[in-house]
């Protein structure tokens, strides 16, 4: 499959590298983390993969939904010989016993004597979404880590995929998939590195104003590069979402993962611009998902105030475009 590179020219900001280079600080100097994608190694196939799955009172059909396709995804990747061990972590931040429980139920129905080995993490406080995933982020030595959303539907041959092109491809460190909505068009969740303005148009302009800027939109979709035919791989993604993301170990190891003090939205652009500053990232549209989730103006105004401090976060460690 043809690839192409994108544009991830990123602004540049003492603090975001001060971010990235504490967390390098800990396991050695930037130099050494940086050079680990360097190095040529074999292949580590058949891989070992850790997944982690954060609900907080969940829709309990798309949850079942999301781990039969994913026990699937699983089985059709241990036959195909792209992965030996796989150990799942559903993390409840409901704070509600009985949540907890269905939660765990479900785990167990679909899991039980499926070789997968499963921990329940629950009877916390509500962490947040990020937080919730570093529990089981580190210290695993899996060489691949899935962050996964409750409402996503993997197709059969997914992980098998994406588990394949990245041990093909040394010099990336994550990717993200496909994506089609629940009536199976097309969503754009890979983006690039947003502009304040193009954040209003998506969560909060009406649809006449959205449609005056559409080629804006779709520009900061990535449609472009994305709506191709035949399809092709894309190197470079400035922005990829926390509802699919697929990483290597030395890139979790190297950034640290989620920063922790984004409660809700934008730890995944957060991290993004930390591994594309010591990694490469890819859009390959050979791995395919489900999406059935929704953005934050639709949820409520508790949604719209965790969306915008984050954005204040965000704007101010990784620097601010507004147009």
């Amino acid at each position: 499959m043809e690839r192409v590179d994108a544009d991830t020219r990123l602004p540049e900001d003492s603090n975001a590298f001060a971010l990235v280079e504490r967390a390098a600080a800990s396991r050695g100097s930037t130099t050494r983390f940086l050079a680990a994608y360097s190095t040529t190694r074999p292949s580590v196939l058949p891989s070992s993969l850790q997944i982690s799955i954060v609900t907080h009172r969940p829709d309990e059909k798309l949850l079942e939904r999301c781990l039969r396709k994913l026990a699937l995804a699983i089985g059709a990747a241990r036959e195909d010989g792209a992965l030996r061990t796989v150990h799942l972590a559903l993390i409840d931040n409901s704070e509600d016993r009985e949540v907890a429980d269905r939660v765990m139920t479900l785990g167990k129905m679909r899991f039980s004597d499926s070789g997968v080995h499963v921990t329940y993490l629950n009877g916390h406080a509500n962490i947040g979404y990020g937080s919730a995933h570093n529990l089981v982020l580190h210290g695993t030595g899996s060489d691949y880590h899935l962050v996964l959303n409750p409402d996503v539907e993997l197709a059969p041959d997914s992980l098998a995929n994406a588990v394949r092109w990245l041990d093909g491809h040394e010099d990336v460190g994550a990717l993200a998939p496909l994506v089609l909505g629940p009536d199976g068009t097309r969503e754009y969740l890979c983006k690039r590195y947003p502009a304040i303005f193009d954040l209003f148009l998506r969560g909060f302009a009406p649809r006449p104003l959205q449609a005056l800027f559409r080629k804006r939109l779709y520009r900061y979709e990535m449609r472009d590069m994305m709506d191709v035919e035949p399809p092709r791989d894309v190197i470079g993604i400035p922005a990829l979402s926390g509802a699919f993301m697929l990483a290597k170990r030395v890139a979790i190891d190297s950034t640290g993962g989620f920063d922790p003090r984004y409660f809700l939205y934008f730890e995944d652009f957060d991290w993004s611009v930390r591994l594309n500053r010591i990694t490469k990232t890819a859009y390959v549209p050979s791995v395919q998902i489900g999406h059935h989730g929704g953005g934050a103006a639709k949820k409520g105004m508790k949604h719209v105030y965790y969306f915008v401090k984050s954005g204040l976060r965000f704007y101010r460690l990784h620097g601010w475009k507004w147009f």
